[in-house]
């Protein structure tokens, strides 16, 4: 099959609600996982994990935790899309490790001032932004911020509740970059956000911490599976020049 380029994957690509009973190649929709982590995030946290879901009663059970959707009772395989918030010192020490092997073995006092900003970005920065305790924290450094925020330019989003944001928008840019990658293979898929997370949550064994973005069923359309023609507002409507 050829690979369709990338603007003809973004017509391709409808929320296919019913799919045919056919086989999805594993390795492929692996391999479009992998294209999903390719995906930008902020500041290079990579704050997501994905769940390639395989297994007939795992299927099952996620089947009944989505509602009994057609597009996860049909869908040959399912994609779990999760926000991982609380791992965020693990990635953050990650990006240190790899800067540090990038610039080599040389002692941190020869880093150039480009290298050293870096390092302090994610030694000294992120921490500021992500740790709290209880919320608490993070609204007091938002009170801060709002008041530097009158003097100058400064980043806002620092409350629990922000960050939370933070994840998941760059969640949803991996996801696209997966289905995307799915359409330009012509395989399938439709991302669903009504599900029970809780119960996604217990099936997957997830932490408290970790947060359901998406779940996303793959698979081969059928001819049912598209439920009418594509609808967009007008694009004046949301397109606006400055």
């Amino acid at each position: 099959m050829e690979e369709k380029t990338v603007s003809a994957a973004i017509s391709y690509r409808r929320s296919i609600r019913v799919y045919k009973d056919e086989k999805v190649d594993q390795e492929i929709v692996k391999q479009c996982i992998k294209n999903a982590v390719l995906a930008p995030t902020s500041s290079n946290l990579q704050l997501w994990e994905f769940y390639h879901i395989t297994d007939v009663n795992i299927l099952n059970k996620m089947k009944r935790a989505c509602l009994d959707q057609n597009a996860a009772k049909t869908a040959d395989q399912l994609v779990v899309v999760v926000t991982r918030k609380d791992l965020w010192k693990k990635r953050r020490n990650a990006n240190i490790n790899f800067l540090k092997n990038h610039y080599g073995s040389k002692p941190e006092d020869q880093y150039s001032r480009r290298e050293k900003l870096a390092l302090n970005y994610y030694k000294k920065l992120i921490p500021v932004v992500y740790f709290d305790l209880l919320g608490i924290l993070g609204w007091m450094k938002y009170a801060f911020f709002n008041i530097v925020g009158l003097f100058r330019p400064v980043y806002r989003q620092v409350r629990h509740s922000d960050l939370r944001v933070v994840a998941h928008k760059s969640a949803g840019l991996a996801a696209e970059n997966f289905m995307i990658s799915m359409a330009a293979l012509g395989y399938d898929t439709c991302p669903m956000e009504g599900s029970d997370t809780l119960r996604v949550k217990r099936i997957l064994g997830l932490p408290y911490g970790a947060e359901i973005n998406m779940v996303i069923g793959c698979g081969i359309r059928d001819e049912k599976g598209v439920y009418g023609p594509q609808f967009r507002v007008p694009f004046e409507e949301v397109y606006h020049k400055k």
